[in-house]
């Protein structure tokens, strides 16, 4: 199936199986169960756990993030940072008696922040973006071409008998495209998760 046919939580699962087969010693998530659902988010969970490397995730998912992690980093104010052992609920359980001591810290005004945040969250794009948006899907299936043509050429066994340098150059390109469209896959989902939540 093209890419640029694939729903957003295919094409989330997708991303999913590309990043899970580039051998990596360090991964760092941003958000990545938004837009999941269950099935996928499960996927991801198992997939995280079992993933030996290391991993530098932020999420609002507290049961995702228990049932991954096994360390907090915790941002405690004045730019300083903490690291915890466990999960998030662990993490709760340990600054729960440090929550009921007086804060001397200065708390902006909530409205402040109410004002703010939409205006991040809605920002609608702009011209160039939802003129990069429109051409991704194309990109995408053009690089998905190039691909499908190299892994035809790489097939051909006779070709790595003769032409050493020409295997080598293809299988170089290959990796170039596969960048390119993993950052492609990863700009489209940005873009429509900021086009979706403007228009929502």
């Amino acid at each position: 199936a093209k890419v640029s046919a694939l729903s957003g939580g295919e094409r989330n699962r997708l991303l999913l199986a590309r990043l899970f087969t580039r051998p990596a010693n360090v991964l760092v998530l941003d958000e990545p169960t938004n837009d999941l659902d269950i099935e996928t988010l499960e996927l991801l969970e198992s997939l995280l756990q079992e993933y030996s490397g290391t991993l530098f995730l932020v999420s609002h998912d507290r049961a995702f993030l228990d049932n991954v992690v096994t360390q907090v980093i915790a941002f405690e104010g004045a730019g300083k940072l903490v690291e915890y052992v466990g999960g998030y609920a662990d993490w709760q359980r340990i600054k729960q008696p440090q929550a009921s001591e007086p804060r001397r810290e200065k708390v902006a005004p909530a409205g402040i922040k109410s004002r703010a945040k939409p205006a991040i969250e809605r920002a609608k794009l702009s011209y160039k973006e939802t003129r990069e948006l429109e051409s991704l899907p194309s990109r995408i299936q053009a690089l998905e071409d190039e691909q499908r043509a190299i892994s035809e050429q790489l097939s051909d066994a006779g070709l790595y008998q003769s032409q050493a340098e020409k295997v080598a150059r293809l299988r170089e390109r290959f990796a170039e495209t596969e960048e390119e469209l993993m950052a492609g896959l990863a700009r489209w989902e940005a873009l429509e998760a900021r086009q979706s939540a403007s228009a929502g």
